[in-house]
């Protein structure tokens, strides 16, 4: 028994010895992986567990003139629509930041970094002034909020009531339109179509709104049998009101979800 004792202490002094002789060299003792699934495979350089990830200079969400510079770049190699010339790092320079670094050959980040931007850089020429701020587009020699110049815009002058599509400067379409009351005022601003309704009818007013693409809130683009009838004698409940059906039929199926609605006074 006694013998026996002594041969196990015998064999954890070993065992002991050998661990802080691998731990002296710098060694660390590891299981092997029990398979193929459990080896990890990361993009980038590796520090432990973790992998370190290129800096972000501007990443989804960021916003600037920088982002801008960014996108008018995009816009010159055609990966990126002249509408989505912003400010903003949204989900549409994100797509187009990843083609670019896929066309590369280069990690598909989906944000810029130092190497993506050189890369960029290096294929294209500094934004122009105009590249960056399109003139406003012209109409009978008045110019359209520029707001309107890029991307595909309702531009909405309350002065001379009219309804502009505009598809990257360039007016398609034309409307006359009228506007709330005093009290139910069309709200003025930037907006986008948060949704559409070729048949909706108002609960609150238990009234037809046909092709009613709404921008703000209950306010919606939207054709107007009363304004068909009555001109300009009446008033919407804050809508954008369209006598023209035949017009705005074709204006509706134009018209995307996100698409910019621009009201303003001239």
């Amino acid at each position: 028994m006694r013998g026996l004792i002594i041969r196990n202490l015998v064999t954890g002094l070993i065992a002991s010895a050998g661990i802080v002789a691998l731990l002296g060299s710098g060694m660390t003792a590891t299981a092997a992986p029990s398979s193929s699934s459990d080896l990890k495979t990361v993009p980038f350089e590796v520090s432990g567990e973790l992998p370190i990830y290129p800096k972000a200079l501007w990443k989804n969400g960021s916003t600037g003139v920088n982002v801008r510079k960014v996108e008018a770049r995009l816009v010159q190699l055609k990966l990126l629509e002249k509408r989505y010339l912003d400010n903003e790092f949204g989900t549409m320079t994100r797509t187009a930041v990843k083609k670019f670094q896929q066309s590369k050959g280069i990690p598909q980040l989906g944000y810029v970094d130092q190497n993506t931007l050189t890369k960029l850089a290096a294929v294209t020429h500094e934004p122009t002034q105009t590249e960056l701020y399109p003139p406003a587009p012209v109409v009978d020699g008045k110019k359209l909020d520029p707001r309107c110049a890029t991307g595909v815009a309702m531009c909405i002058d309350k002065s001379t009531r009219k309804l502009r599509y505009v598809v990257d400067g360039v007016v398609k379409m034309q409307f006359d339109v009228r506007f709330g009351a005093v009290k139910t005022a069309t709200r003025e601003g930037s907006f986008t179509v948060g949704w559409k309704s070729r048949n909706h009818v108002s609960k609150l007013y238990d009234s037809a709104m046909p092709y009613a693409m709404f921008f703000s809130g209950g306010q919606a683009v939207h054709y107007s049998s009363d304004f068909a009838a009555r001109g300009y004698n009446g008033a919407s409940h804050g809508c954008v009101n369209v006598r023209d059906l035949s017009k705005i039929k074709v204006l509706f199926d134009q018209v995307k979800v996100g698409d910019k609605v621009i009201v303003y006074r001239s």
